[in-house]
Protein backbone atom coordinates (compact mmCIF):
# COMPACT_ATOMS: atom_id res chain seq x y z
CA UNK A 1 0.00 0.00 0.00
CA UNK A 2 2.80 2.58 0.79
CA UNK A 3 4.38 1.56 -2.28
CA UNK A 4 1.57 2.34 -4.01
CA UNK A 5 0.72 5.63 -2.25
CA UNK A 6 4.65 6.78 -3.19
CA UNK A 7 4.59 5.97 -7.10
CA UNK A 8 1.27 7.79 -7.58
CA UNK A 9 3.52 10.72 -5.76
CA UNK A 10 6.66 10.34 -7.95
CA UNK A 11 5.39 12.71 -10.97
CA UNK A 12 5.64 15.18 -8.04
CA UNK A 13 9.29 14.66 -6.83
CA UNK A 14 11.11 16.57 -10.13
CA UNK A 15 14.45 14.83 -9.49
CA UNK A 16 14.49 12.87 -6.22
CA UNK A 17 18.24 12.34 -5.49
CA UNK A 18 19.06 15.78 -6.07
CA UNK A 19 18.49 16.64 -1.88
CA UNK A 20 20.64 13.48 -1.63
CA UNK A 21 24.45 14.87 -2.44
CA UNK A 22 23.64 18.17 -3.89
CA UNK A 23 21.92 20.03 -0.81
CA UNK A 24 21.80 23.86 -3.23
CA UNK A 25 19.99 21.99 -5.83
CA UNK A 26 17.21 21.20 -4.06
CA UNK A 27 13.84 22.56 -5.05
CA UNK A 28 11.57 23.94 -2.26
CA UNK A 29 8.05 21.97 -1.85
CA UNK A 30 5.38 23.44 -2.95
CA UNK A 31 1.81 22.70 -1.70
CA UNK A 32 0.34 20.00 -3.65
CA UNK A 33 -3.28 20.24 -4.96
CA UNK A 34 -5.80 18.25 -3.06
CA UNK A 35 -3.58 17.78 0.15
CA UNK A 36 -4.23 19.39 2.83
CA UNK A 37 -0.99 19.74 4.18
CA UNK A 38 0.28 23.70 5.41
CA UNK A 39 3.74 25.32 4.98
CA UNK A 40 5.17 26.83 7.89
CA UNK A 41 6.54 30.41 7.39
CA UNK A 42 9.47 31.18 9.79
CA UNK A 43 9.55 35.13 10.30
CA UNK A 44 11.51 35.32 14.06
CA UNK A 45 12.85 32.83 16.21
CA UNK A 46 9.40 33.67 18.81
CA UNK A 47 7.40 31.63 15.81
CA UNK A 48 9.10 28.69 17.33
CA UNK A 49 7.79 29.10 20.56
CA UNK A 50 4.08 29.62 18.99
CA UNK A 51 3.94 26.28 17.31
CA UNK A 52 1.11 23.95 17.36
CA UNK A 53 2.50 21.01 16.43
CA UNK A 54 2.34 18.03 18.34
CA UNK A 55 6.07 16.29 17.39
CA UNK A 56 8.56 18.53 15.09
CA UNK A 57 10.46 15.64 12.27
CA UNK A 58 13.72 15.83 10.87
CA UNK A 59 13.71 13.57 8.33
CA UNK A 60 17.61 14.12 7.28
CA UNK A 61 19.95 11.85 7.39
CA UNK A 62 21.15 10.96 11.12
CA UNK A 63 25.03 13.00 10.54
CA UNK A 64 22.93 15.82 9.37
CA UNK A 65 20.77 16.02 12.68
CA UNK A 66 23.47 15.36 14.98
CA UNK A 67 25.43 18.15 13.66
CA UNK A 68 22.45 20.27 14.48
CA UNK A 69 18.37 20.34 14.06
CA UNK A 70 15.13 22.53 15.67
CA UNK A 71 15.19 22.43 19.27
CA UNK A 72 12.96 19.20 20.74
CA UNK A 73 12.99 17.49 16.94
CA UNK A 74 13.00 13.99 16.42
CA UNK A 75 15.15 12.08 13.79
CA UNK A 76 13.28 9.82 11.46
CA UNK A 77 15.84 9.76 8.36
CA UNK A 78 13.95 8.68 5.19
CA UNK A 79 17.68 8.17 4.08
CA UNK A 80 20.36 6.88 6.54
CA UNK A 81 23.86 8.17 5.96
CA UNK A 82 25.33 4.97 3.86
CA UNK A 83 21.98 5.17 1.94
CA UNK A 84 22.48 8.95 1.19
CA UNK A 85 26.08 8.75 0.23
CA UNK A 86 25.36 5.49 -2.29
CA UNK A 87 22.12 7.00 -3.79
CA UNK A 88 24.18 10.46 -4.24
CA UNK A 89 27.32 8.35 -5.67
CA UNK A 90 25.06 6.69 -8.38
CA UNK A 91 23.28 10.16 -8.90
CA UNK A 92 26.84 10.86 -10.21
CA UNK A 93 28.31 7.92 -11.47
CA UNK A 94 25.41 6.36 -13.66
CA UNK A 95 21.93 8.52 -14.07
CA UNK A 96 19.53 10.24 -12.21
CA UNK A 97 16.89 8.09 -13.85
CA UNK A 98 18.93 5.14 -11.67
CA UNK A 99 19.11 7.04 -8.68
CA UNK A 100 15.22 8.28 -8.43
CA UNK A 101 14.70 4.55 -8.73
CA UNK A 102 16.56 3.32 -5.86
CA UNK A 103 15.86 6.64 -3.75
CA UNK A 104 12.36 5.90 -4.64
CA UNK A 105 12.17 2.05 -3.31
CA UNK A 106 14.40 3.22 -0.31
CA UNK A 107 12.38 6.19 0.79
CA UNK A 108 9.14 3.85 0.54
CA UNK A 109 11.08 1.73 2.92
CA UNK A 110 11.94 3.45 5.51
CA UNK A 111 8.90 5.41 5.91
CA UNK A 112 7.11 2.07 6.27
CA UNK A 113 9.27 1.65 8.93
CA UNK A 114 8.58 4.93 10.77
CA UNK A 115 4.68 4.20 10.01
CA UNK A 116 5.18 0.84 12.12
CA UNK A 117 7.08 1.92 14.64
CA UNK A 118 7.54 5.63 16.15
CA UNK A 119 4.53 6.70 14.36
CA UNK A 120 2.47 3.53 15.14
CA UNK A 121 0.62 4.81 18.37
CA UNK A 122 0.03 8.82 17.03
CA UNK A 123 -4.09 8.92 16.47
CA UNK A 124 -5.58 10.93 14.06
CA UNK A 125 -5.49 14.10 16.12
CA UNK A 126 -1.70 13.97 16.26
CA UNK A 127 -0.13 17.01 14.16
CA UNK A 128 3.14 16.52 12.62
CA UNK A 129 5.86 19.65 11.67
CA UNK A 130 8.23 17.67 8.99
CA UNK A 131 10.96 19.33 7.53
CA UNK A 132 14.26 18.71 5.68
CA UNK A 133 17.53 20.31 4.22
CA UNK A 134 15.25 23.09 2.44
CA UNK A 135 11.96 21.68 2.82
CA UNK A 136 12.77 19.81 -0.65
CA UNK A 137 11.99 16.32 -1.66
CA UNK A 138 12.45 14.38 1.62
CA UNK A 139 10.12 16.61 3.74
CA UNK A 140 7.78 16.40 0.51
CA UNK A 141 8.03 12.70 0.22
CA UNK A 142 7.48 11.74 3.71
CA UNK A 143 4.72 14.29 4.25
CA UNK A 144 2.88 13.31 1.44
CA UNK A 145 2.91 10.11 2.86
CA UNK A 146 1.70 10.83 6.43
CA UNK A 147 -1.13 13.54 4.83
CA UNK A 148 -2.71 10.35 2.19
CA UNK A 149 -2.61 8.25 5.84
CA UNK A 150 -4.83 11.33 7.12
CA UNK A 151 -2.80 13.27 9.85
CA UNK A 152 -2.98 17.04 9.61
CA UNK A 153 0.99 17.79 8.30
CA UNK A 154 2.68 21.00 8.69
CA UNK A 155 5.76 21.39 6.52
CA UNK A 156 8.55 23.74 7.48
CA UNK A 157 9.19 26.41 4.18
CA UNK A 158 12.66 26.13 3.07
CA UNK A 159 13.36 23.61 5.64
CA UNK A 160 16.28 23.66 8.02
CA UNK A 161 17.64 26.30 6.50
CA UNK A 162 15.24 29.24 6.96
CA UNK A 163 15.72 27.68 10.76
CA UNK A 164 19.66 28.17 10.03
CA UNK A 165 19.08 31.86 8.85
CA UNK A 166 17.26 33.17 12.16
CA UNK A 167 19.84 32.11 13.64
CA UNK A 168 22.30 33.94 11.70
CA UNK A 169 20.29 36.83 12.32
CA UNK A 170 19.70 36.84 15.88
CA UNK A 171 23.35 35.85 16.68
CA UNK A 172 25.53 37.41 14.19
CA UNK A 173 23.64 40.31 12.21
CA UNK A 174 21.28 42.05 14.80
CA UNK A 175 22.56 43.55 18.33
CA UNK A 176 20.59 41.66 21.26
CA UNK A 177 17.51 43.56 23.07
CA UNK A 178 18.69 41.92 26.61
CA UNK A 179 19.94 43.51 29.74
CA UNK A 180 22.44 41.37 30.78
CA UNK A 181 23.82 40.91 34.22
CA UNK A 182 27.54 39.49 34.38
CA UNK A 183 28.88 37.27 37.55
CA UNK A 184 32.23 37.90 37.77
CA UNK A 185 34.94 36.49 39.87
CA UNK A 186 38.25 34.39 39.88
CA UNK A 187 38.09 30.39 39.66
CA UNK A 188 36.66 28.90 42.36
CA UNK A 189 34.29 31.51 43.30
CA UNK A 190 31.29 29.42 42.82
CA UNK A 191 29.89 31.47 40.33
CA UNK A 192 27.91 28.62 38.33
CA UNK A 193 26.52 27.58 41.65
CA UNK A 194 25.03 30.75 42.14
CA UNK A 195 23.75 31.04 38.61
CA UNK A 196 21.57 27.68 39.66
CA UNK A 197 21.03 29.61 43.18
CA UNK A 198 19.44 32.40 41.03
CA UNK A 199 17.65 30.28 38.81
CA UNK A 200 15.79 28.77 42.08
CA UNK A 201 15.21 32.52 43.32
CA UNK A 202 13.40 33.06 39.68
CA UNK A 203 15.69 34.97 38.00
CA UNK A 204 16.32 34.72 34.16
CA UNK A 205 19.81 33.14 33.88
CA UNK A 206 21.39 32.31 30.84
CA UNK A 207 24.35 29.45 31.55
CA UNK A 208 26.29 29.34 28.57
CA UNK A 209 28.81 26.77 30.54
CA UNK A 210 25.63 24.38 30.34
CA UNK A 211 24.99 24.66 26.90
CA UNK A 212 28.49 24.04 26.04
CA UNK A 213 28.71 21.01 28.05
CA UNK A 214 32.03 22.73 29.07
CA UNK A 215 33.21 24.68 32.45
CA UNK A 216 34.96 26.71 30.41
CA UNK A 217 38.67 25.94 31.58
CA UNK A 218 41.56 23.90 31.26
CA UNK A 219 40.01 21.45 33.49
CA UNK A 220 36.80 22.38 32.44
CA UNK A 221 35.50 19.01 30.26
CA UNK A 222 32.62 17.23 32.04
CA UNK A 223 33.34 14.43 30.69
CA UNK A 224 30.65 14.57 27.49
CA UNK A 225 31.23 15.72 24.04
CA UNK A 226 30.82 19.28 23.55
CA UNK A 227 28.05 20.39 20.66
CA UNK A 228 28.59 21.36 17.61
CA UNK A 229 29.18 25.19 16.90
CA UNK A 230 25.78 25.20 15.28
CA UNK A 231 24.01 22.78 17.76
CA UNK A 232 26.09 25.46 20.34
CA UNK A 233 24.46 28.36 18.80
CA UNK A 234 20.79 26.76 18.06
CA UNK A 235 20.74 26.00 21.82
CA UNK A 236 21.42 29.94 23.19
CA UNK A 237 19.15 31.52 20.32
CA UNK A 238 16.16 29.44 21.87
CA UNK A 239 17.16 29.90 25.05
CA UNK A 240 17.31 33.50 24.47
CA UNK A 241 13.65 33.77 22.65
CA UNK A 242 12.43 32.63 26.00
CA UNK A 243 13.47 35.59 28.29
CA UNK A 244 12.08 38.49 28.99
CA UNK A 245 14.37 41.07 27.31
CA UNK A 246 13.07 43.89 29.81
CA UNK A 247 14.32 42.29 32.38
CA UNK A 248 17.61 41.80 33.87
CA UNK A 249 19.32 37.93 33.10
CA UNK A 250 22.19 36.83 35.20
CA UNK A 251 24.85 35.39 32.74
CA UNK A 252 28.42 34.11 34.15
CA UNK A 253 31.50 36.16 32.81
CA UNK A 254 33.32 33.91 29.99
CA UNK A 255 36.12 34.11 27.69
CA UNK A 256 34.89 34.60 24.01
CA UNK A 257 35.79 30.47 23.40
CA UNK A 258 34.46 27.63 25.83
CA UNK A 259 35.74 24.61 25.67
CA UNK A 260 35.73 24.80 22.23
CA UNK A 261 33.10 26.65 21.16
CA UNK A 262 32.84 30.39 20.28
CA UNK A 263 30.60 32.68 21.96
CA UNK A 264 28.82 34.13 18.96
CA UNK A 265 29.21 38.00 17.95
CA UNK A 266 25.75 39.43 19.05
CA UNK A 267 26.17 37.90 22.72
CA UNK A 268 29.82 38.33 23.23
CA UNK A 269 28.95 42.29 22.44
CA UNK A 270 26.54 42.44 25.17
CA UNK A 271 28.61 40.40 27.28
CA UNK A 272 31.40 42.84 26.73
CA UNK A 273 29.40 46.17 27.75
CA UNK A 274 27.00 44.85 30.13
CA UNK A 275 27.26 45.48 33.54
CA UNK A 276 28.76 42.99 36.15
CA UNK A 277 28.92 41.80 39.56
CA UNK A 278 32.15 40.72 41.17
CA UNK A 279 32.26 37.88 43.58
CA UNK A 280 35.25 37.30 45.96
CA UNK A 281 36.12 34.31 48.47
CA UNK A 282 38.99 33.75 50.40
CA UNK A 283 41.37 31.03 49.47
CA UNK A 284 40.80 28.37 51.40
CA UNK A 285 36.83 28.44 50.64
CA UNK A 286 37.81 28.70 46.73
CA UNK A 287 40.52 25.88 46.89
CA UNK A 288 37.76 23.80 48.65
CA UNK A 289 34.98 24.31 46.61
CA UNK A 290 37.21 23.23 43.29
CA UNK A 291 38.15 20.26 45.44
CA UNK A 292 33.70 19.51 45.86
CA UNK A 293 33.14 20.72 41.80
CA UNK A 294 36.07 18.26 40.19
CA UNK A 295 35.31 15.45 41.98
CA UNK A 296 35.19 13.96 38.98
CA UNK A 297 39.37 14.71 37.93
CA UNK A 298 40.24 13.45 41.17
CA UNK A 299 38.87 10.10 40.11
CA UNK A 300 40.82 10.02 36.64
CA UNK A 301 44.02 10.69 37.64
CA UNK A 302 45.52 10.02 34.57
CA UNK A 303 43.14 12.17 32.55
CA UNK A 304 44.18 15.31 34.98
CA UNK A 305 48.06 14.17 34.44
CA UNK A 306 47.19 14.66 31.07
CA UNK A 307 45.58 17.96 31.73
CA UNK A 308 48.70 19.02 33.68
CA UNK A 309 50.90 18.55 31.51
CA UNK A 310 49.16 21.13 28.92
CA UNK A 311 50.40 23.60 31.62
CA UNK A 312 53.96 22.96 31.03
CA UNK A 313 54.37 26.27 28.52
CA UNK A 314 53.04 28.52 31.20
CA UNK A 315 54.91 27.39 34.50
CA UNK A 316 58.54 25.68 35.41
CA UNK A 317 58.92 22.01 34.84
CA UNK A 318 59.31 21.74 38.67
CA UNK A 319 55.86 23.28 39.43
CA UNK A 320 54.36 21.25 37.61
CA UNK A 321 56.08 18.18 38.83
CA UNK A 322 55.02 19.44 42.63
CA UNK A 323 51.07 19.63 41.04
CA UNK A 324 51.50 15.82 39.85
CA UNK A 325 53.12 14.94 42.87
CA UNK A 326 50.64 16.44 45.02
CA UNK A 327 47.83 14.32 42.64
CA UNK A 328 49.62 11.22 42.79
CA UNK A 329 49.22 11.06 47.26
CA UNK A 330 45.65 12.84 47.36
CA UNK A 331 46.43 16.16 48.34
CA UNK A 332 43.69 18.15 46.41
CA UNK A 333 43.35 20.82 48.65
CA UNK A 334 47.03 21.85 48.21
CA UNK A 335 46.78 21.53 44.29
CA UNK A 336 43.51 23.41 43.74
CA UNK A 337 45.40 25.98 45.81
CA UNK A 338 48.38 25.89 43.67
CA UNK A 339 46.95 26.42 40.96
CA UNK A 340 44.53 28.98 41.75
CA UNK A 341 47.23 31.31 43.43
CA UNK A 342 49.85 30.78 40.95
CA UNK A 343 48.16 29.95 37.43
CA UNK A 344 44.47 31.44 37.29
CA UNK A 345 44.69 34.30 39.72
CA UNK A 346 47.32 36.10 38.11
CA UNK A 347 45.92 35.35 34.29
CA UNK A 348 42.36 36.60 35.89
CA UNK A 349 43.90 39.71 37.69
CA UNK A 350 45.32 40.28 34.18
CA UNK A 351 42.24 39.99 32.35
CA UNK A 352 40.30 42.36 34.12
CA UNK A 353 42.37 44.90 34.16
CA UNK A 354 40.40 46.11 30.55
CA UNK A 355 37.21 45.61 31.56
CA UNK A 356 34.74 47.89 33.25
CA UNK A 357 34.63 48.31 37.03
CA UNK A 358 31.46 46.03 38.64
CA UNK A 359 28.65 47.45 39.38
CA UNK A 360 28.80 45.66 42.87
CA UNK A 361 31.43 43.94 44.86
CA UNK A 362 30.05 40.31 46.89
CA UNK A 363 32.96 38.98 49.16
CA UNK A 364 31.65 35.39 50.51
CA UNK A 365 32.17 34.17 53.93
CA UNK A 366 32.39 30.86 52.46
CA UNK A 367 30.93 29.32 49.51
CA UNK A 368 28.12 26.88 51.09
CA UNK A 369 25.14 26.08 49.46
CA UNK A 370 23.04 28.31 52.30
CA UNK A 371 25.45 31.08 51.85
CA UNK A 372 25.03 31.05 47.83
CA UNK A 373 21.17 31.13 47.96
CA UNK A 374 21.14 33.94 50.79
CA UNK A 375 23.68 35.66 47.84
CA UNK A 376 21.29 34.62 44.86
CA UNK A 377 18.19 36.15 47.14
CA UNK A 378 19.42 39.71 47.38
CA UNK A 379 21.21 39.83 43.92
CA UNK A 380 17.63 38.94 42.32
CA UNK A 381 15.55 41.69 44.92
CA UNK A 382 18.21 44.01 44.15
CA UNK A 383 18.49 43.67 40.52
CA UNK A 384 14.62 43.13 39.24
Amino acid sequence: FLYFIVSSYLSEWVSLVAWLSVPNQLDVCNRIEGQTMTPLILTSMADMHNLTADTIIDVRSPAEYAEDHLPGAINLPVLNDIERAEVGAIYKQVSPFAARKIGGALVAHNTATHLQGALAGKDGAWQPLIYCWRGGQRSSAFATILDQVGWRVKLLQGGYQSYRREIVRTLYKTPLPHRLMLISGSTGTAKTALLHQLVAKGAQVLDIEEIAAHRGSLFGGIGIAQPSQKMFETSIASRLATLDPNKITFVEAESSKVGERLIPPSLWALMANATRIQITAALEARSSFLCRAYSNLTQDKRALNDLLNKLRPYHSGERIDQWHAQAQINDWQTLATGLIKDHYDPRYAKSTEVKNKPVCRVELPDLDDSTLALTAEKLHAQFN
